[in-house]
């Protein structure tokens, strides 16, 4: 049985975030760490991490600054930018993770959002292989179908009378993604009026980022997401040019399962299923000849 330790760690811009170790019963394979959708509790990628210390790696969860356990007080006046999300607290969380897994491999497994930021890592180098699940361009014409009729309606409806009225945007009230701060759902609207999405948006030293990414990247993606079109994936993964891209998609019929979705991965009911397809990623992980002090310098 996993050991499960809750942490509070130090970013180096002087917040706190609430994280979670978990433990497997002996010597630990890895380090695999869990990098959030926009919006989701690190709570809901528990199950999938105790399943992952069951087959022998260490994992850390965590919530970005203002969601979830990290959340400290209310919204309105909070400043966070999804940019700041990535640069310190993934960045954060990734040293953390090197630096317990302790000369063994570590896994980036980012869910939507967790996946798109990778490239704004500045210390990405630190995980030996990447794994994005669910995760594409926001793009609003790239959205999948049923998405992209409200979408327009968030963007220049909702989003803008719903932040001047609170401060913050109060997604859980409205039944959309989720309690999110000014500057977050801010930054994400501009990505996702544009073609090119947040390299559109950031910039040459964006995309520069991206293109220097090197590791190899596995896309997981299934054909029932409600949220993400295959085109937005691609688009996605074209951002990390120079990275070797496997593109792994599944219907629900090809594993035997009713629905997937956007958020169906990690939901224990369908675990038989959709987890092992993590166990090449892992095993790849332990058998390349990269050396570890090549990528930790």
């Amino acid at each position: 049985m996993a050991v499960e330790t809750a942490l509070m760690l130090n970013t180096a811009d002087g917040h706190v975030l609430a994280a979670t170790h978990f433990a497997p019963a002996g010597n630990a394979r890895g380090m695999v760490l869990l990098v959030p959708a926009m919006g989701a509790d690190q709570r809901y990628y528990a199950p999938l991490a105790r399943w992952l210390a069951a087959q022998g790696w260490q994992v850390l969860t965590f919530d970005y600054r203002g969601m979830g356990t990290s959340r400290q007080g209310g919204l309105r006046g909070f400043a966070a930018d999804i940019s700041t999300w990535a640069t310190q607290d993934c960045a954060t969380l990734l040293a953390e993770a090197h630096r317990r897994a302790a000369g063994t491999p570590v896994l980036w497994v980012g869910h939507s959002l967790g996946g798109q930021v990778a490239g704004l890592v500045p210390n990405l180098h630190l995980a030996r292989r990447v794994v994005n699940i669910a995760s594409g361009s926001g793009y609003w014409r790239d959205n999948a179908p049923q998405l992209k009729r409200r979408v327009l309606l968030l963007w220049y409806g909702v989003m803008p009378l719903a932040t001047a009225l609170c401060g913050y945007f109060p997604g859980k009230r409205l039944r959309m993604v989720g309690d999110l701060p000014l500057g977050v759902i801010r930054q994400w609207r501009r990505w996702c009026l544009h073609p090119k999405y947040l390299i559109g948006v950031e910039g040459e030293a964006a995309r520069a980022r991206y293109a220097g990414i090197s590791q190899p990247i596995t896309s997981i993606s299934f054909t029932d997401d409600e949220l993400v079109s295959e085109r937005s994936i691609a688009v996605l993964h074209e951002f990390y040019s120079a990275a070797p891209r496997q593109m792994r998609r599944y219907s629900p019929a090809d594993l035997g399962l009713r629905r997937i979705g956007h958020f169906g991965f990690f939901k224990p009911d369908g675990a038989e299923a959709l987890w092992p397809l993590l166990l090449p990623e892992l095993a790849a992980l332990e058998q390349t000849d990269l050396p570890i002090a090549a990528i930790t310098d």
